[in-house]
């Protein structure tokens, strides 16, 4: 992941060079495991940067999703404003060693900070709201703190009073296998995010060889998905949004790949390759 935030975890195998993106530590490695610097390091980002927004432009996106009744067409209704949005990783600030600062980065996001700020605008009314909103997407109990933010994928995904649901078992039906994570730990024993415990979590996935058609055909547009990772101490490489456009199954993600850094839309099957399973969390209305 990136020592920033794990927004994107790069690990070595005898073979393969994997890049995991996870948002800063551990969430989903799938963006990035954040190292940080220390506390005498001066961060590198601003902890405000509205790029291409401003409050009037946030607050116009919505007036119009509110009048979206469906939870996952207003996920998908979102979503959109941020396509061809610059990939960027590590822009959350904060380790065991340095003090957490709030960000909000719209100018570039990773796989996991596109969800955060999506999932905090479809809760929000106004710019204010999704300010706060974002606190507490991003962070337990919305403290910003290191040790509160939610590193990995199935913690934010599960997390207390979250307008999330896992479908997982729902989508992928017999198939789903059940793995218990001790999130944070290597084979080796030793931590991907320093200073953060070792936190054990029950996940249920579909494996590669289970996903077909009819699979996809169980996917809801705005659909949160993770790419499920074999590894020790990993819950997911990767995360996106599912979207259904044409009669296709879309995944909506922020790709890091050097030739595409943006937030793009690819064919979901294709891009499983037959060989990565998925985590699949459904929104619900928000109370």
């Amino acid at each position: 992941m990136d020592k920033k935030r794990l927004p994107f975890l790069n690990l070595l195998s005898k073979r393969k060079h994997w890049h995991i993106c996870s948002r800063n530590w551990g969430i989903v490695l799938f963006c990035v495991l954040p190292l940080f610097v220390t506390s005498c390091s001066v961060p590198k980002h601003k902890p405000i940067d509205l790029g291409d927004w401003d409050r009037v432009k946030i607050e116009r996106l919505l007036d119009k999703s509110e009048q979206i009744q469906s939870p996952g067409d207003k996920i998908a209704f979102i979503s959109a404003a941020f396509l061809k949005t610059p990939y960027r990783a590590s822009t959350l600030i904060g380790s065991a060693e340095t003090a957490e600062v709030f960000v909000l980065r719209l100018d570039g996001v990773d796989c996991f900070t596109f969800l955060d700020y999506v999932e905090s605008l479809r809760r929000a009314t106004d710019f204010d709201e999704f300010k706060q909103m974002l606190q507490q997407v991003r962070y337990r109990n919305g403290q910003v703190t290191f040790l509160d933010r939610n590193h990995f994928f199935s913690a934010w995904g599960n997390a207390l009073f979250a307008p999330l649901r896992d479908v997982t078992a729902q989508i992928g039906g017999g198939d789903v296998r059940w793995v218990e994570k001790q999130l944070n730990e290597k084979g080796d024993g030793t931590l991907y995010l320093s200073g953060y415990p070792v936190r054990t979590q029950v996940v249920a996935f579909i494996p590669p060889e289970a996903i077909d058609k009819s699979v996809l055909s169980r996917l809801q547009n705005g659909d949160y998905i993770g790419i499920y990772s074999p590894y020790p101490g990993l819950d997911v490489s990767h995360t996106g949004i599912v979207i259904i456009k044409r009669g296709k199954v879309f995944l909506r993600h922020a790709s890091s790949r050097f030739f595409r850094k943006k937030v793009r839309d690819e064919e979901l099957l294709p891009y499983l390759g037959g060989k990565k399973g998925l985590i699949v969390y459904r929104p619900i209305t928000v109370n």
